[in-house]
């Protein structure tokens, strides 16, 4: 029941999302994480497109007869775009967010000080840092989730049960959306090791933030423009929460001395 709240907590910060960008004038810092969305969408695009007959070509040689053979390549070549597509995905997310790390960080200091009313937050980091950390995240983001994705994939061509797989490849893969969008605030507050704590104890907002993320990849151009800075300034919103809720609870605790 909590995490299916919580999953909600992550779909409704997307609610204030435009408003807060146009009032805080934050759209120009976006134009290069736009562009880079774009274009590795469409490099990946293009690799689906070019590479799903090659791939298709490899799985028809499983069909060892003549007859149904058109029928089985033509259905192999459908399954080998779906395969390089749904790879496709994860890499494009997670090169997306790390290369827009140094824009999305201020971006989300920004909101986190506006929501906070104050002028600095906990700690100050450089572009460069931010890069690094971003590309630290992804690359151990990519690895997990292939590890999960690659048996999922599998299962998908079993009838009935590709049903379930399809719903559980989306969630895992709005996980690690999720997850990306909200280290872009944690990564001031915490290193990785912690971060990666807090977004497990957190993991029904990470997957909330990620759905309305993915699912905006669906709607062409416009969804892969606008992906990234609506998901991160909803995950920034709902972050801020959490971590002020924590703060909270720790400083309500008693000190024991021995």
């Amino acid at each position: 029941m909590d995490m299916i709240k919580n999953i909600y907590k992550g779909i409704r910060a997307y609610g204030g999302a435009f408003k807060l960008i146009g009032e805080l004038g934050l759209w120009s810092y976006f134009g290069v994480p736009m562009l880079i969305s774009f274009i590795t969408a469409l490099l990946i695009g293009f690799s689906a497109w070019g590479l799903s007959d090659s791939i298709g070509a490899f799985i028809s040689q499983i069909w060892m007869w003549e007859w149904g053979a058109e029928t089985f390549r033509t259905v192999s070549e459908v399954i080998g775009g779906v395969l390089v597509l749904a790879l496709g995905l994860i890499i494009y997310k997670h090169i997306v967010m790390a290369l827009s790390a140094p824009f999305m960080s201020p971006v989300s200091e920004k909101i986190e000080r506006h929501l906070l009313g104050v002028k600095h937050t906990h700690r100050n980091t450089s572009n460069l840092s931010q890069l690094s950390r971003g590309i630290r995240i992804n690359f151990r983001n990519l690895r997990k989730e292939l590890f999960l994705t690659i048996p999922i994939l599998l299962i998908s061509f079993i009838p009935i049960i590709n049903i379930f797989s399809s719903i559980s490849l989306f969630l895992v893969q709005s996980y690690y959306a999720g997850f990306g969008n909200m280290d872009y605030t944690l990564e001031r507050h915490f290193e990785v090791k912690e971060s990666v704590a807090f977004v497990k104890r957190n993991r029904g907002v990470a997957i909330g933030n990620g759905i309305v993320f993915m699912g905006m990849l669906f709607i062409p151009v416009v969804g892969i423009i606008l992906a990234l800075p609506l998901s991160v300034t909803a995950s920034t919103i709902e972050t801020v929460k959490l971590i002020e809720k924590e703060n909270s609870v720790i400083a309500s605790k008693p000190i024991i001395k021995e």
